[in-house]
């Protein structure tokens, strides 16, 4: 690889996945942590990209508990075909 190339490559973690999604895991962590969230539930949150950190964190500032407004923004599962 040409140091060019390698200069454009994205930067790696020990485990392959880019360190840039890593580090926006580790940040939106933190941040759920700050607003209260338990560190589990927090790490779960975070690493799902579904999961809008915004709107949650406004449900958080409205009084919503924790595991309601993670409830609340979970994406919906695949629609059960009615009978």
């Amino acid at each position: 690889m040409s140091d060019a190339n390698r200069a454009m490559s994205p930067l790696r973690s020990d485990h392959g996945q880019p360190a840039a999604r890593d580090a926006h895991d580790a940040w939106r962590q933190r941040r759920l942590v700050a607003a209260g969230v338990e560190a589990q539930l927090a790490t779960r949150l975070a690493h799902d990209a579904l999961v809008d950190l915004h709107e949650l964190l406004v449900l958080l500032d409205r009084g919503c508990r924790p595991e309601l407004a993670a409830r609340i923004l979970a994406p919906l599962d695949a629609v059960e075909a009615t009978p």
